[in-house]
């Protein structure tokens, strides 16, 4: 997968994962219908209390996942994944939360996840995806998300 070769423990992310990963990152650039040929399709209702933005998923692109993370009170976890330093972990419960219950059951819907497995997963993932999003310390901006994702 490029980029994100040994983001995660194991280095495997499933196609799954990858789709939910760019709901939250990168939006309808990834809808899990990649197998279907590109059409118009009518947008995705937005789920009550999640924050959409052009490209940049349920919750504004990475710096809005970011946000939600500091707003929950894990500020400190979220500026290690970005920082040089050592990725600290987040708790699949935790994560659950600062999302919303909202963001956790449109992506699992996009993905044919359980709920549980999906915040597992992710919890599992987001430290090193951003990490590597992220290799400078600073935060890209939406359009060079989705290309990391594209590539």
């Amino acid at each position: 997968m490029g980029l994100f070769d040994n983001a995660v423990p194991g280095g495997n992310i499933t196609k799954p994962l990858m789709i939910a990963l760019g709901a939250l990152l990168v939006g309808k650039m990834l809808s899990g219908r990649s197998e279907e040929p590109a059409s118009p399709q009518a947008p995705a209702p937005t789920p009550t209390g999640a924050d959409t933005s052009a490209d940049g998923g349920l919750l504004g692109g990475l710096g809005g996942l970011l946000d939600k993370l500091k707003g929950a009170g894990h500020g400190n976890v979220a500026d290690s994944w970005v920082g040089t330093g050592q990725n600290q972990p987040i708790n699949a419960n935790d994560l659950g939360s600062a999302l919303g219950p909202a963001v956790i059951r449109e992506i699992a819907q996009r993905t044919g996840m359980n709920e549980q497995e999906l915040l597992q997963q992710l919890s599992t993932a987001l430290p090193g995806i951003v990490d590597k999003l992220t290799p400078n310390g600073q935060i890209p901006q939406n359009h060079q998300v989705a290309s990391a994702f594209n590539s």
